[in-house]
Parts: structure tokens; sequence; C-alpha cells
């Protein structure tokens, strides 16, 4: 089994990237081009001990890979170790990145289509990577899209969720966290995340850093800090991410997005863009 796992994961990756190839990934609207670039993919174990880590760091709420998918399987007997998480990037475009970088208070019109209509179409790339693992043979369920998904009042950090996106990514080995809370990948902070937790073999991850901040030049190197400057409300400081003050500007983009763009969202992402983080991992700490 051990030689069959390159191909395997080789052929979940093509299946993603294939997926965002189509005719779903799109900003809708005036602008005829994807939502979305070439993906990333990462794999880990459902055993990994991060996932026991992220009880008590995340909280209790937080599922193990094996929780997600009992609740998918209730009447199962599931081994986590017999299970695979497939997470996967998707990078903002070049054009949407540009767009974002001229912007100093509240979005351009492709980032908040790529909010709305791109994260739709996340999610029914995550239910399409679902089917094509059942079609292959493997049982698998994407935890966001169960219906006992919650987002939680947290202690240690204000708002949580019971399967993290991007703690998910970082078990996979595709990202560390910056200042500001976004996830740097090798694409950059400029993306969003999906899942998906599957009954399939993979190998243990090897990620390519040991700190939870490597790829931030303010963590790794005391030095940047460009995000505190994009962000048009001060919710990033040198202590971290303010995410009340960010809801509440986010907010505020609702009529904005309404009035300007012609349909119901709300987005900001500034401090996404226009840092040595924006496309990738900083050429310093690479």
């Amino acid at each position: 089994m051990t030689s069959m796992l390159p191909e395997l994961q080789a052929w979940v990756t093509e299946t993603v990237r294939a997926l965002c190839s189509g005719p779903g990934n799109a900003m809708q609207g005036p602008f005829d081009e994807p939502a979305w670039a070439t993906p990333l993919v990462g794999f880990c174990r459902g055993d990994d001990p991060l996932f026991a880590a992220y009880k008590e760091h995340v909280g209790p709420e937080h599922w193990t890979p094996v929780e997600a998918m009992n609740l998918a399987y209730p009447h199962l007997r599931l081994e986590a170790a017999d299970l695979a998480v497939i997470s996967w990037v998707l990078p903002q475009t070049e054009a949407t990145r540009a767009d974002s970088r001229a912007a100093t208070v509240y979005p351009p019109e492709r980032w908040a289509r790529s909010r709305m209509f791109g994260e739709a179409f996340n999610n029914t790339l995550k239910a399409q990577v679902v089917g094509a693992l059942h079609n292959a043979g493997y049982r698998a369920v994407s935890p966001t899209l169960l219906s006992s998904f919650r987002s939680v009042d947290s202690e240690r950090f204000v708002f949580a969720s019971v399967w993290s996106e991007r703690h998910i990514a970082h078990a996979c080995g595709l990202d560390t966290f910056g200042l500001c809370d976004g996830l740097i990948t090798p694409a950059g902070k400029a993306m969003r995340l999906g899942s998906v937790v599957a009954q399939m073999p993979v190998p243990t991850a090897e990620r390519p850093y040991a700190d939870h901040h490597a790829y931030c030049l303010f963590y790794a190197r005391g030095t940047c800090g460009v995000c505190m400057q994009r962000c048009p409300v001060g919710a990033i400081t040198e202590r971290g991410h303010d995410k009340r003050t960010c809801r509440a500007h986010l907010d505020r983009t609702r009529p904005i997005v309404r009035e300007q763009y012609g349909f119901e969202g709300y987005a900001c992402g500034l401090c996404q863009t226009g840092t040595p983080c924006e496309a990738g991992i900083p050429e310093e700490l690479r």
C-alpha cells in the first residue's frame, strides 16, 4: 500500500485542480475570469498529534478528523490512523490582488466577488471532492458542510469554529500564521481554504516548518508589520488581531458591496495584500 500513496495523493491533487479549472470557478458579474488561481493541496493523517493539540490550543470543541467522520458515519467504527485530511489553498488571482493593493478602506469589486461567489464555489468544490472520493471507493466528508458545523465563543480567540480551516491547512504542511491571523502559504496570504476528511491512506505529514509563525517576518525577524499599516481600522497591532474591530469593519462593508457592486456580501482582506507575504513566503525566510 505504501508504494501507492504518492499516486493516490497525486490523483487527489489533480482532482482538486481539475475541478477548479471548470466553469464554477468564476467571479461572475462583469468579470469573465476565474475567482481563484491554481490550488495548492496538502495532506496529513487523521492521527497527527496536532489534532489533539488543537483541543487545547483552539478549544475542546474543535473536532478531530475522526470526530468529524463519526458525525457523517455514526454507525462505523473508524480509526484515526486510517483517515486522511486533505486541505487546499485557493490563491487570489493577480488581478484581484492588484485591485486590493490599490484599495485603502473598502474592498474592490473583484475581491468582494471572490469572497462571496468564490467562497460559494469553494463549498461546491468541497462537495465535489467528497463525491469524487466516494466514486473512487473512499468514504469522505467535508466537516464545514456538516449541519453541526458552527462557530463558538472563545475566551482565548473571541471567535472560533469547531473545524478551523486555517489550523487544518497548518497541519497539512501548507502554511504558518501571521501577525494579522492570516495564513502565509507558498502561494501567499491572499487566499481561501477548504478541506475534506477521507478514509484513505496517506503518509505522516512532513511539515516544512517547526514553528507556527515561521513564515511571518514580524515573528521570525522582528521586522515588517506592514499588515498593521494596511488595516483601515487599526485592528492589527503588535499584540495581534482584534477580531471584534475587524468584524465591525466587515459589517460596514455590506452597504458598500450592495450599493456599489450590486450584490449582497461583505469583504475586506486589505491586510492580505501590499505585504511581503501577499503572493508567497517572504524571500528572506525561504
